[in-house]
């Protein structure tokens, strides 16, 4: 039992810790106000920190500023993995 209980626990921790924002990556200070960069592609996902993020260089649409609450109205609602 004791055995069962050891991975259960450890993996209860880290979904807590996960949803308080305590991770190696911590963006939790990102307030909704903070600006961000995206690609106006539909196909685009992410929003981007920095306007020379190797994110946006295949962007072949226009490359805007919007807050991050403004960025996940549009549907960039991640985080771009290079910045990750």
């Amino acid at each position: 039992m004791q055995k069962l209980l050891l991975p259960f626990f450890s993996f209860l921790l880290i979904a807590l810790l996960n949803l308080s924002g305590i991770s190696k990556n911590n963006h939790s200070d990102f307030k909704a106000e903070n600006m961000v960069y995206v690609c106006k592609s539909e196909g685009a996902y992410a929003y981007h920190l920095t306007k020379k993020c190797r994110g946006l260089g295949n962007c072949k649409h226009d490359i805007i500023q919007v807050s991050i609450a403004e960025a996940y109205k549009l549907g960039k609602k991640k985080l771009c993995g290079w910045e990750d």
